[in-house]
């Protein structure tokens, strides 16, 4: 089965929400790959894993910043582990919480064996921000292999998007872990949510 074949038979499996983890200790053992979604507060993680998935409300959105609180395990076909994170920057909630779902993801991402990429989402309207540096640096640091996917892209005109890309671009390369592909999405469209599917299958059947 060709990569492209296993991507598209892997994302019309079961997926089970499996565990929410809200402190280091409650992690589980690393058994599947893991691919993590990271992001900025209301940057569309929870309804980009939603059309990934095919399924409206396996993991919650809210038009509120800061509505995913902890790390939320999806069982993706016993296959593969899909894990979103707690939105990082502007979030509505007691700045102690916020700093408690910033420790968790660090912890998270410095230690994590079975993780084999993390998606890092930006904006296509406001493009890269200084909160996606500074993950987009600690995640050079710990030396975690990592994807730019631009959410939203349909809300904007071609001319637009196109400069905001290269924006994208441009600042990608100076980053040792970043992955040289830019992924251009809209879930509402579902705009290179197949493309986004086929590398996450890749990574699920290399590990079979």
């Amino acid at each position: 089965m060709s990569d492209t074949s296993y991507g598209k038979w892997l994302f019309a499996q079961e997926c089970k929400f499996m565990l929410g983890v809200a402190s280091h200790p409650q992690l589980p053992p690393d058994h599947l790959p893991e691919i993590a979604f990271a992001g900025r507060s209301n940057v569309g993680k929870s309804s980009l894993v939603n059309a990934l998935t095919g399924r409206k409300t396996l993991a919650k959105t809210s038009n509120t910043p800061g509505r995913t609180q902890q790390l939320n395990y999806f069982n993706l076909a016993d296959k593969v582990i899909l894990v979103d994170l707690p939105g990082y920057g502007f979030a509505k909630a007691p700045k102690k919480m916020v700093d408690t779902w910033n420790q968790l993801i660090h912890d998270y991402l410095k230690g994590r064996a079975s993780l084999k990429r993390v998606f890092v989402l930006i904006d296509s309207r406001h493009g890269v921000k200084a909160s996606d540096e500074t993950m987009m640096n600690e995640l050079d640091s710990v030396a975690v292999s990592y994807q730019l996917v631009m959410t939203k892209s349909d809300k904007m005109s071609e001319k637009a998007l196109n400069e905001i890309y290269e924006s994208v671009l441009a600042i990608s390369k100076k980053h040792v872990a970043c992955h040289p592909e830019i992924l251009l999405t809209s879930s509402e469209k579902r705009t290179g949510i197949d493309d986004l599917r086929n590398i996450i299958g890749t990574f699920a059947h290399d590990a079979l």
